[in-house]
């Protein structure tokens, strides 16, 4: 009996010291400096300035904000600004250089409740998170030393209307004949950017440049994250290499040393809670990945090797920029392993088949919250025969407590006697000291995948159910913690007293510790376990009578 009650404190206790720990190691980054609200051009005024410092870094691998071969231009004044709208994407792109400086995501609000588009990139006097793109090396325009290019464009807006897919060009064109197309272009229900540059070279020359991508982004808070405890997700750059499909390399990675290799395909990207960006360069060449520091802002992209486009003739550069959602599905129509972003820890075998499940579920019922209850009844489904035996030692142990403490009465004075004594009677009545240990154990990795997959969820962010307008944050009136302390308070109830003072006065503090913890944890993680509790409550009360009726053994 105490053996089996030091157990079950200590699984309890080992739970709520693995979230403690995960909750530091996923989500106790904490931003160094937090940017002002500040609006942007698309829906208000806001100065977008240069994108590039005034002063040239002395390090010999990178002048200003940009990636070099021989020279880096300085910053130049802004030029006319490009507004471009599709079914998904609000995007705003600065014809000095041809670089995004904003992104808004028209089907994700800025808030709860609140009419305006998420804004995922934007450059504004408090916060500097931005795409950018150009050709440097031998001739590439943004090498040149008078600055950055200003494209021509036929338009300052475009819009996809009723069609699939369009192109948004921006061209250059040299006094020596070499005709520059930026090209970019947008699909109706894509967070995918194609990216395209087609050199024309019509002068006498070989033409030689190298592409580079980068996102550049400064360390201001996660606008999805809060103090609340488990809510701060991981904000930085990440990598995918031939040798690291999924790599992270934080803000404090780089302020230490650079990022820097050299590999076939891959991509580079800035990942938040439930949103990133990434660039993807076209597949079949090695790139060079690079990290760096420069005023502040954090630089992760890559540089394409260089070539080549003899005179008088035309070469397609190509690559893809991603930015929206953590949405499985246009991840991975965008490129190989970005959907390793959704990050799960190293439960992801468990949690991914659990993702699949919630989608296939949420497609059923059209509601996340519905979901969830399903997905609990689910798994309590597939652990019914393991709770059974388990919670039939509990009821055992609850039936034959009087037995126990006249044994323990009977041979107090000599602890050999009495632990014969008691295995006795386990094996005469078929009690398993441990069963009640069984379903915390089993249901210990499921609840942490379960939490890792609600927590990076995007579709969960301002789901509503019932009363509840955000299954991804706490419950704002605390009702699903304290139904969930009641219902742990109810299960007690059922199982055997412990017949040692302390123990008792200890499970009886359980609930409330309990409550006190879920009350930050995200409503649609309470509401699992909240009907949870009930479906054990159930399964409990009737083993507990079937066992009361059964006769107890000669």
């Amino acid at each position: 009996m105490d053996v089996q009650r030091v157990i079950l404190v200590a699984a309890l206790a080992l739970i709520s010291y693995m979230l403690i720990l995960q909750w530091n190691e996923d989500y106790g980054q904490q931003p160094t400096a937090q940017a002002p609200a500040a609006s942007v051009s698309v829906y208000g005024s806001a100065a977008t300035g240069s994108d590039l410092p005034t002063t040239v870094n002395t390090d010999k691998s990178v002048s200003g904000d940009l990636p070099i071969t021989e020279t880096t231009p300085i910053s130049t004044p802004k030029a006319q600004l490009i507004t471009v709208k599709t079914d998904v994407l609000d995007v705003l792109i600065d014809a000095k250089g041809g670089d995004i400086i904003q992104v808004a995501l028209p089907k994700y609000k800025a808030s709860l409740g609140s009419p305006l588009p998420f804004i995922l990139l934007e450059q504004t006097p408090g916060r500097t998170y931005v795409s950018q793109s150009g050709l440097v090396g031998k001739n590439g325009p943004d090498a040149s030393p008078d600055g950055r290019p200003t494209y021509a464009v036929e338009s300052n807006e475009f819009t996809l209307g009723d069609k699939d897919s369009f192109n948004v060009d921006l061209l250059l064109t040299s006094p020596n004949g070499v005709t520059i197309t930026k090209r970019y272009i947008f699909s109706k229900g894509s967070y995918t950017i194609g990216h395209e540059y087609i050199v024309n070279n019509g002068s006498a020359e070989l033409f030689q440049a190298n592409l580079f991508a980068q996102i550049k982004r400064d360390q201001s808070e996660d606008p999805n994250s809060s103090t609340d405890m488990g809510m701060q997700s991981y904000l930085g750059p990440v990598f995918s290499t031939a040798e690291n499909k999924y790599q992270k390399y934080s803000f404090d990675d780089v302020d230490e040393v650079n990022f820097n290799a050299t590999t076939p395909d891959g991509w580079a990207g800035m990942i938040q809670h439930y949103f990133l960006s990434a660039w993807i360069p076209a597949p079949g060449a090695e790139y060079t990945y690079s990290t760096r520091k420069l005023n502040g802002n954090y630089i992760a992209g890559f540089v394409s090797p260089a070539f080549e486009v003899p005179a008088g003739s035309e070469k397609t550069v190509s690559a893809s920029f991603y930015a929206g959602p953590k949405d499985v599905d246009q991840m991975e129509a965008a490129a190989p392993n970005l959907e390793l972003t959704l990050d799960y820890g190293w439960l992801w075998w468990i949690a991914s088949p659990l993702y699949i499940v919630l989608k296939w579920i949420h497609g059923l019922v059209g509601n996340w919250g519905l979901t969830i209850i399903c997905i609990t009844i689910l798994v309590k489904a597939l652990l019914f025969q393991l709770n059974a035996k388990a919670f039939k030692s509990m009821a055992k142990m609850r039936k034959f407590g009087p037995e126990m403490t006249r044994l323990k009465e009977l041979h107090g004075g000599d602890r050999q006697k009495m632990s014969q004594a008691m295995m006795e009677l386990y094996k005469k009545e078929k009690i398993n000291p441990l069963g009640g240990c069984l379903p915390i154990v089993a249901q210990m990795p499921i609840f942490i995948s379960l939490y890792w997959v609600l927590m990076e969820s995007v579709e969960l962010r301002h789901a509503e159910f019932l009363y509840l307008t955000d299954l991804s944050t706490k419950d704002p009136y605390f009702i699903l913690p304290i139904i969930m302390g009641v219902s742990m308070f109810i299960q007690q109830s059922l199982n055997p007293t412990p017949p040692d003072p302390m123990q008792a006065k200890v499970m009886k503090m359980l609930p409330i510790m309990f409550t006190f913890f879920f009350l930050w944890f995200p409503a649609g993680l309470t509401l699992y376990w909240v009907v949870n509790n009930i479906l054990s409550i159930a399964q409990q009360y009737v083993i507990n009578k079937q066992i009361e009726a059964e006769p107890a053994a000669s």
